[in-house]
């Protein structure tokens, strides 16, 4: 579940390629893709975000606050060590979903925001991501 969660939340969160390797992740590549195309809309990872964005906003009150954020990076790390590096763009990743600039993230904003790993992934320019773009992500 560890690995799922950590792979998931790459994904979502900063666009990180641990997805595409683990074989748990690809489960959960399944529950996102809500329309069994085997790729990954934008659409639904927009959706998948929204889900996200309800277990990290601790407080429930619709924003994350920098400490909500700060708390999503630490369990990321207390998590998966070998992938810390990888979510150290989280922040910044953070800041630049912000666009009111507030110093929160509302859910709107978590939600729309697509990390640009993942739109420069998408080579074919439809707007989803196959299983061999996702792949390609693992890639340096």
């Amino acid at each position: 579940m560890t690995k799922i969660v950590t792979a998931l939340a790459g994904l979502l969160l900063c666009g990180c390629s641990a997805f595409a390797a683990d074989q748990g992740a690809r489960e959960a590549f399944r529950r996102i893709d809500t329309n069994g195309d085997r790729k990954l809309e934008f659409s639904e990872i927009q959706a998948a975000r929204a889900r996200m964005f309800d277990r990290l906003d601790a407080n429930h009150n619709g924003v994350l606050d920098p400490d909500e954020v700060r708390a999503a990076v630490a369990q990321v790390k207390a998590k998966r060590d070998i992938q810390a590096a990888r979510f150290a763009g989280l922040q910044a990743e953070a800041s630049r979903m912000d666009r009111n600039g507030d110093g929160k993230i509302s859910r709107d904003e978590f939600t729309a925001a697509i990390p640009d790993r993942l739109l420069q992934a998408d080579t074919d320019g439809d707007g989803a991501l196959s299983i061999s773009e996702l792949r390609a992500l693992k890639r340096p």
